[in-house]
């Protein structure tokens, strides 16, 4: 009989170790419960994160399936975003004969011409865009119809000590007066780039409203370029806290902004994406993503990479023009087919090759 003292009836030392009480672990023996307890802590928490990623790149996949509408190319609203080279003094008039021959026949009708970067006071010096006379009245005369815009933006102070900091009234302030002395040079509207911008910054909104007044008075158009619209409900909250960088919008700060401008232009590139199929899926998502939150009276554009990085967040044998333009097609095919104001925007002519431009021209315009 066990006493529960290590000895048995008789006072002998018990070969049968004291069973421990209730909840408890012997001395100086290690815990096989304890030891696996943050191992399946850690495995839950990374199915957590696993499991929605995985089920959304599935989801990924199978928006890239189907065919697109008929109907579902150009309405003569695309656009291309041209470099400084084109305003600092580098371009000529072949270049821009050679540009016209390129465009016409296509559905581009709007130029963002790069006449920036302000000054992370709001500042802009005419210096950096002097050759713009030049090609406003070469661009009119070789192009009837077709836009030029002034590309204006610079780096955020949203994620680190230097940059442009849109909480400052007086800065502002300095954005619109510099948008308002770039119109005066007949630019024909202004294009805003301004990043990292979080998902429900006011201070942006403000600006906007600001700016607006600004173009009305000018006759001309305000545009900007969007950052991505959450994969997934509250995703930029959860990239914010775990890297820092909340990539996306939310959709209702996507509609907000979309409300205050003329154009917008969503960056539908640097997606991370691995897979061009998978690539394509994201574009269809965010292209109908986009569609139910801008209103009919906003030109909506889908970019496209006209560029061949291989980086963290973009592998050009993902992000192709044809996966691009095949996403764009069934996510406008699947919400709002009919859509006249719609279009794609192109990024950038510099780096564009002909494949690029072929795969515009035949899955796009034709």
């Amino acid at each position: 009989m066990d006493t529960g003292t290590g000895t048995d009836g008789n006072g002998n030392a018990d070969a049968v170790a004291e069973e421990p009480p209730a909840g408890t672990e012997p001395t100086g023996i290690p815990s096989r419960r304890r030891r696996l307890r943050p191992a399946r802590i850690a495995l839950a928490v990374m199915l957590a994160v696993l499991l929605p990623l995985l089920a959304a790149e599935a989801a990924l996949r199978v928006n890239y399936t189907g065919h697109p509408a008929e109907g579902t190319r150009t309405r003569s609203r695309d656009a291309i975003w041209l470099g400084h080279a084109w305003v600092d003094g580098r371009k000529r008039d072949a270049d821009v004969a050679a540009l016209a021959r390129r465009l016409r026949g296509t559905g581009i009708r709007d130029l963002y011409v790069h006449a920036g970067p302000l000054e992370h006071d709001g500042t802009l010096p005419g210096s950096a865009y002097r050759n713009a006379p030049w090609l406003l009245r070469s661009v009119h005369r070789a192009l009837p119809g077709v836009r030029v815009q002034a590309w204006l933006g610079d780096k955020l102070a949203s994620e680190g000590p230097d940059g442009l900091r849109l909480e400052r009234a007086g800065t502002r302030a300095a954005v619109v007066r510099s948008t308002r002395e770039v119109l005066s040079k007949g630019f024909d509207g202004a294009h805003f780039d301004l990043e990292p911008l979080h998902s429900g910054d006011r201070d942006y909104l403000s600006l906007l409203g600001d700016l607006r007044r600004v173009t009305r008075a000018h006759d001309a158009l305000l545009s900007v370029a969007a950052h991505q619209i959450d994969p997934l409900p509250a995703f930029h909250s959860f990239w914010g806290a775990t890297t820092g960088h909340p990539k996306w919008w939310s959709q209702a700060y996507f509609g907000e902004v979309a409300r205050r401008v003329d154009q917008i232009a969503v960056m539908s590139y640097d997606t991370m994406q691995p897979l061009e199929s998978l690539y394509g899926g994201y574009v269809a998502q965010q292209t109908g993503l986009a569609l139910e939150v801008t209103p009919r009276s906003t030109d909506l554009l889908m970019g496209l990479p006209f560029y061949h990085e291989n980086r963290f967040g973009h592998w050009a044998h993902a992000e192709t023009v044809p996966a691009a333009v095949r996403g764009v097609r069934l996510g406008l095919s699947r919400t709002d087919a009919d859509r006249a104001r719609f279009g794609v925007a192109l990024y950038v002519d510099f780096a564009a090759t002909e494949d690029d431009w072929r795969a515009y021209e035949e899955d796009w315009v034709r």
